[in-house]
């Protein structure tokens, strides 16, 4: 493609050494050999597949070095492209065979025709050539005569015109010959880039600042550089003129790349990859890796960018000790991001756990099946051990090692080991995995819990009065928590991190006490009688036992509250058939517009999610409260007249912000996946200011 004059200027500089690059005009690629040498260029691409290294059969032809020039292909006076001219050194390499070893093989050696030693030699020299925008590769016939093969000497030399490639870009050229006599030659050379595209640190913040005439229209993208699966464009604008673009650092990751083109018909994308060696965004990638459980046996590391990663299984015992690595005998393999890998397992498990570490530092942990088989199990991993003639070993993996079975050890699986035996053969443990060399099994402890904790029982009888003395202290606590005021709970189920948000804040406001009625703890009743029906329940109950209801305000509920004021109400089951929000809407914005809404109902919203100006103005005649700076107004209004104290209501506001807090920063924490449509997900945009 032609490069606009201007660009090659701006890229090489003006200086008399560099406009005088040889200029080669025409499109035809062209080679030419030293003095005395032959050779000739195939017409056309080839496929490029570098054979296994055979073995030469006498003196062979093999390429020993290689250089690289640029030059400019110009198809008129000032419209050319960046060229690289390559260079490729032969010599001569091998020995004919000593004839006397020759009269060993006998006559049948005798039979077969004498290579000639004064031949000439040919090769079939293969240029491989690869780029961001570029692969190709090329086939050159080499000949050198008779008088010029001494073996371990140099032959000269063939040159090849040229591999075209954009500016700023990095290329990679492979040479070797066909068959493959040795390990292939590689050479990276990066192009000069442009250098009004800079890019430069503002305190926490990146800055890309492109320096261009007023009048200069480009298009600037940044992509996600994966060598392994397709380019992922993340981010893309036409511009004009001089610009700064600001990004944020935790947006950064090694392969986050930046690509600039002038707006004009067939222009050359100038690419680079500033942040490769940056710190920064090494630790962002681990921050935006998450690891994804692919029933029914599958897993994969998500990742935006390739990484050198190990995984490994491991066992998560119930009680907080490390998770203990299950090598042996289970294996390290290596990890390649957003690919899917298989456990090698006969059964899923709460407490395996994946680990994933890069250069020996543990960088992820993460137990899989947590979600779908439940929280850690009182479970003890043994290990069996397979050995010729059919020899076995037993032991329990606990935190201080594997412990035999049958062993005088002070430990919990020593003195339950006869008892593990029994069942293991009675079919009572889980076989995960098995293979030649040995299995795993998972054994319930829970009958030996219950067993030890009999005699704690007994004991506890004793302290049966105390017991019951201290439920009647709690009599009253009881009856006022009977007596608690009710709230029911309007949001709009924008994403699973928002809904978990949610279920934070009503898990908290149930401590203060409140009743609270939620979607979220009722999708049974929901799907039986449906959102509609189930709201006008429960702000009856609500409204006649003296409650209030609350708005809870995001981006997806404000969206919903225009599309009804502007007479646009959403059709049924468009937003899920749980969303209790949208179908509340219908008999919401009558008490607002009729004034009944004072008294009834409290607005809300999460300031870090929404500004406080982006509720409609109809809802503000009722508190419309930020959280969670205002807390303690909200819990005062829900709780009502004859609430706590200041200083006890301040309490409760702290004990709310600390259980929200979690939950809220997983909320804008940038997922990995593509789904969420934010942080680092691709189309979600990089925060530019």
């Amino acid at each position: 493609m032609p490069v606009p004059w201007f660009l090659l200027s701006l890229a090489l500089g003006r200086s008399p050494v560099v406009l005088s690059l040889e200029r080669i005009v025409g499109p035809q690629d062209t080679a030419r050999c030293s003095p005395g040498l032959s050779c000739h260029l195939w017409d056309g691409d080839l496929l490029c597949l570098p054979g296994s290294i055979v073995s030469a059969p006498g003196p062979v032809l093999v390429p020993t070095r290689l250089q690289t020039e640029l030059v400019l292909r110009c198809h008129q006076e000032t419209d050319c492209d960046l060229c690289v001219r390559v260079t490729v050194h032969l010599a001569v390499r091998g020995h004919w065979e000593d004839p006397k070893d020759e009269e060993g093989l006998g006559k049948v050696a005798d039979a077969e025709p004498e290579e000639p030693r004064n031949a000439s030699l040919q090769a079939q020299v293969l240029l491989s050539f690869h780029s961001y925008t570029t692969a190709r590769c090329v086939l050159l016939e080499v000949e050198v005569p008779a008088a010029l093969v001494q073996p371990g000497q140099s032959v000269g030399s063939v040159v090849f015109d040229c591999f075209e490639a954009a500016l700023g870009a990095e290329v990679q050229i492979w040479s070797y010959t066909q068959p493959t006599y040795q390990k292939e030659l590689n050479f990276t050379q990066q192009l000069p880039a442009l250098p009004w595209l800079n890019v430069s640190a503002d305190g926490d913040d990146v800055q890309l600042i492109l320096d261009v005439s007023e009048e200069q229209h480009f298009g600037l993208s940044l992509y996600w550089n994966q060598f392994d699966s397709p380019t992922k464009p993340w981010w893309h604008r036409n511009l004009t003129g001089p610009h700064t673009i600001t990004l944020n650092h935790t947006d950064l990751v090694p392969c986050l790349c930046i690509q600039v083109w002038p707006l004009e018909p067939d222009s050359v994308r100038t690419s680079i990859c500033p942040f490769r060696k940056d710190p920064r965004a090494h630790r962002n990638l681990w921050r935006a890796a998450r690891l994804q459980l692919l029933p029914p046996r599958g897993w994969r590391l998500e990742a935006p960018c390739s990484l050198p990663a190990e995984a490994t299984l491991c066992w998560q015992a119930l009680g907080g000790d490390p998770c203990q690595p299950l090598v042996p005998p289970l294996s390290r393999e290596n990890v390649t991001v957003n690919e899917a890998l298989e456990f090698p397992l006969l059964k899923g498990h709460p407490n395996l756990c994946v680990q994933v570490s890069s250069w020996e530092k543990l960088q992820l942990q993460e137990c899989l099946w947590s979600d779908s088989l439940g929280p850690l199990k009182d479970d003890m991993l043994l290990v069996e051990t397979r050995g010729p003639q059919n020899n076995r070993s037993l032991c329990a993996l606990e935190p201080s090692g594997c412990t035999p079975l049958l062993s005088g050890a002070s430990t919990r699986a020593a003195r339950l080991g006869e008892h593990l035996l029994q069942d293991l053969q009675s079919g009572q443990c889980l076989q995960l995995w098995d293979s030649d060399l040995g299995a795993l099994w998972a054994c319930p402890m829970n009958k030996y819990t219950h067993q030890r904790w009999a005699l704690v029982w007994l004991a506890c009888l004793l302290l049966a009065a105390v017991l019951f003395l201290l439920l009647l202290l709690k009599k009253d606590h009881v009856k006022a928590a009977a007596r608690s005021r009710a709230a029911l709970l309007l949001y709009s189920a924008d994403d699973e991190g928002f809904e978990r948000l949610v279920g934070a804040l009503a898990s908290a406001l149930c401590q203060l006490p409140l009743r609270v009625a939620v979607d979220l703890w009722n999708r049974r009743e929901l799907s039986a009688h449906g959102p509609l029906a189930w709201f006008h329940a429960q702000r009856r109950r609500t409204l006649q036992e003296g409650g209030v209801v609350v708005l809870l305000f995001s981006p997806g509920a404000v969206a919903l509250c225009h599309e009804w004021l502007r007479g646009r109400a959403p059709a049924p089951g468009v937003h899920g058939p749980h969303d209790a929000f949208a179908a509340s809407l219908s008999c919401v914005l009558p008490d607002f517009l009729q004034g009944r809404a004072p008294g009834r109902y409290v607005g809300a919203f999460f300031e870090r999610l929404l500004r406080a100006d982006a509720v409609p103005a109809l809802f503000r005649a009722v508190p419309v409260l930020a959280l969670p700076s205002q807390l303690p107004d909200f819990l005062r209004a829900l709780q009502g007249p004859g609430g706590p104290r200041p200083g006890r209501l301040a309490d409760r506001a702290e004990r709310v912000s600390r259980a929200l807090q979690p939950a809220l920063d997983s909320c804008l924490r940038p997922p990995g996946t593509p789904e969420t449509g934010r942080g680092m997900g691709p189309g979600a945009g990089p925060g530019l200011k």
